[in-house]
């Protein structure tokens, strides 16, 4: 795929747009830093997974709020801001120049400081034949390869709010979507689930447990076990997996900035990694207690450092102002 590189770098850009990495767009946006959020989904994440925020500030005392409203409230409080975001996968990323580099489905953007937030979301417990197939039919962004798929059969694996929207996206050019899911129900709305089942070429299989990927130089389909103990094999030119994991999200930087032991990124108090220029926030960073208030207050402090670094400074904007 040919990446452009865009005319003129991002003061910063965020990966990742989560609650850590929303918060931070706000803050970027906001002390006037051309700020770009990347994320393969516009709702995906731990936090839109949560069916009730319950104790974020102001917010828990009032009628149950979803994760994906919160979530959709923060972004587009960056993006009123000034703050831009693009769904597109991250694949890589470049840190030696003063310029960093950041590999993406649709482009190659640079910007003069970068924040990774992307979460812990990542899996370790893959599917037998799911990494050998991956990019000759196992996807992991439906908005960026659904276009491969046109008129063919596909699988998509998950009941989060993230596999209904994205099999939404597969629906509108695939010959049929099977959603699989070993749940006995969906995490995401019923109003959602609904409208996904009413196209004429979306199936849903509930407690159908996947086993393993299946085909030789390309996916042929998904073998999985049934409610009742079977194991069948549904037919699939493509496999689209939103299972989630508690793995750090960092396989894309190939250990380019200091992780522990566990993969998670060392940050200072400040959220500095140990490339100058570079941040990262929330559950990437690995603590014992992952909550969406200490993931945007993450998110504030990179892009407070983020902006004395840019500006030479040790001296904050005040952001106290309304």
């Amino acid at each position: 795929m040919l990446h452009i590189r865009q005319a003129d770098p991002y003061d910063v850009i965020i990966v990742g747009a989560g609650p850590g990495g929303a918060s931070a767009a706000i803050y970027a946006a906001r002390a006037g830093l051309r700020t770009l959020m990347l994320d393969r989904s516009v709702m995906g994440g731990a936090l839109a997974r949560t069916s009730h925020i319950a104790n974020y500030p102001g917010l828990g005392y009032r009628e149950p709020l979803a994760g994906t409203d919160l979530l959709r409230m923060m972004r587009e409080h960056a993006e009123s801001l000034g703050a831009r975001m693009v769904q597109s996968q991250v694949y890589g990323v470049e840190l030696e120049d003063e310029e960093k580099s950041v590999v993406a489905t649709d482009n190659v953007y640079t910007g003069r400081a970068l924040i990774i937030a992307t979460g812990a979301g990542s899996r370790d417990n893959k599917l037998p034949g799911e990494e050998e197939h991956l990019g000759r039919g196992v996807s992991y962004c439906a908005t960026c390869d659904a276009a491969f798929f046109a008129g063919r059969d596909v699988v998509v694996l998950g009941n989060s709010y993230e596999a209904v929207e994205e099999a939404a996206v597969l629906a509108r050019q695939a010959r049929s979507v099977v959603v699989v899911t070993g749940s006995s129900r969906m995490l995401a709305d019923k109003h959602e689930v609904d409208a996904l089942l009413s196209r004429g070429n979306v199936s849903l299989r509930l407690q159908h447990t996947p086993l393993a990927v299946v085909g030789e130089q390309v996916v042929t389909g998904l073998r999985v076990r049934t409610p009742v103990g079977h194991e069948e094999t549904i037919p699939a030119d493509g496999i689209f997996v939103y299972l989630p994991g508690a793995k750090p999200a960092t396989e894309f930087l190939e250990n380019k900035v200091r992780l522990d032991e566990h993969g998670y990124i060392i940050t200072t108090e400040n959220m500095e990694t140990s490339v100058p220029g570079v941040y990262a926030v929330g559950d990437v960073r690995g603590r014992p207690i992952r909550q969406v208030v200490l993931a945007a207050a993450d998110g504030c402090l990179a892009a407070l450092a983020a902006e004395r670094y840019l500006r030479h400074t040790t001296k904050t904007t005040s952001q106290w102002h309304s």
